[in-house]
């Protein structure tokens, strides 16, 4: 079972990655990109995915659930944090970063950490 403490050094310490909090909300931005969001209870992690992939992980995987119709133009799914293993979510929050970085930086990590985020 993951919670957000699981995620929470990551997000603020991978490249130009840092932790925000709006509204009440906790998320993992890159400039002004949003690419890991929590739920204001914090039992659920929506992140940033590729939108032409998600309908197919939504469809084999009932842990993940499509983000309400008004944000369905984003590169985003939902999961419920208790529903994942801590490193599953540690790899969704590394997955989603290498979306809105520029591939130098997820290399130099991916070599870095042969392992994963673990």
């Amino acid at each position: 079972m993951a919670v957000v403490d699981d995620v929470l050094a990551l997000g603020s310490g991978l490249a130009r990655s840092y932790v925000v909090t709006v509204r009440g909300r906790l998320k993992f931005r890159v400039g002004s990109i949003v690419y890991t969001a929590f739920s204001h209870d914090e039992s659920v992690m929506g992140f940033a995915f590729p939108k032409e992939e998600r309908a197919a992980l939504v469809d084999s995987d009932r842990r993940f659930h499509l983000p309400a119709e008004s944000d369905m133009r984003f590169n985003w799914v939902h999961a419920t944090l208790a529903d994942l293993e801590a490193a599953e979510a540690r790899e969704l929050v590394v997955d989603a970063w290498r979306m809105v970085v520029p591939q130098k930086l997820w290399r130099a990590w991916d070599d870095a950490h042969p392992d994963g985020p673990g």
